[in-house]
Formats: C-alpha cells, sequence, structure tokens
C-alpha cells in the first residue's frame, strides 16, 4: 500500500509540474518527506493523504487508486 501511494502520488506531482522541492514548499511537507514517500518508505494516515492530495487537486481516494494494468507494463 505504501508503494502504491508512493507511485501515484510521483505520478500525480509531476503530471501536476511540480518537481519534489516546489510541491515541499507549496505544501508545508519537507523534501525529505516527499522523497520517503515515492520511494514507499512512509506510511501516510488519512488526514496526511488530504493534505497530500490538495495542493494537486486531486482526492486522496486518487492516491490510493490501483494502476491501470496499461500503466504498469
Amino acid at each position: 500500500m505504501r508503494r502504491l501511494v508512493g507511485l501515484n502520488f510521483a505520478r500525480l506531482r509531476k503530471e501536476k509540474g511540480f518537481t519534489q522541492e516546489r510541491f515541499a514548499e507549496t505544501s508545508g511537507f519537507t523534501q525529505q518527506y516527499v522523497s520517503d514517500l515515492e520511494r514507499g518508505r512512509r506510511n501516510p494516515t488519512v488526514v496526511t493523504l488530504f493534505h497530500l492530495a490538495s495542493p494537486l487537486g486531486v482526492t486522496p481516494a486518487d492516491l490510493l487508486a490501483e494502476a491501470d494494468q496499461s500503466e504498469t507494463n
């Protein structure tokens, strides 16, 4: 689950044109947290998912969505 959240977050962050550093500045999370999250080393709470999703303009559920099979092949 941590890996899935990390992969979804990284994809959405890039789609929205954020670097890790810029997302950190905008959101209040540290760049290290963002990096760890994307590598599956963080286990975000439900509240954290909300705060991660908001600057991206997505829902917390978007961070939990299963990857489309065409994206993983």
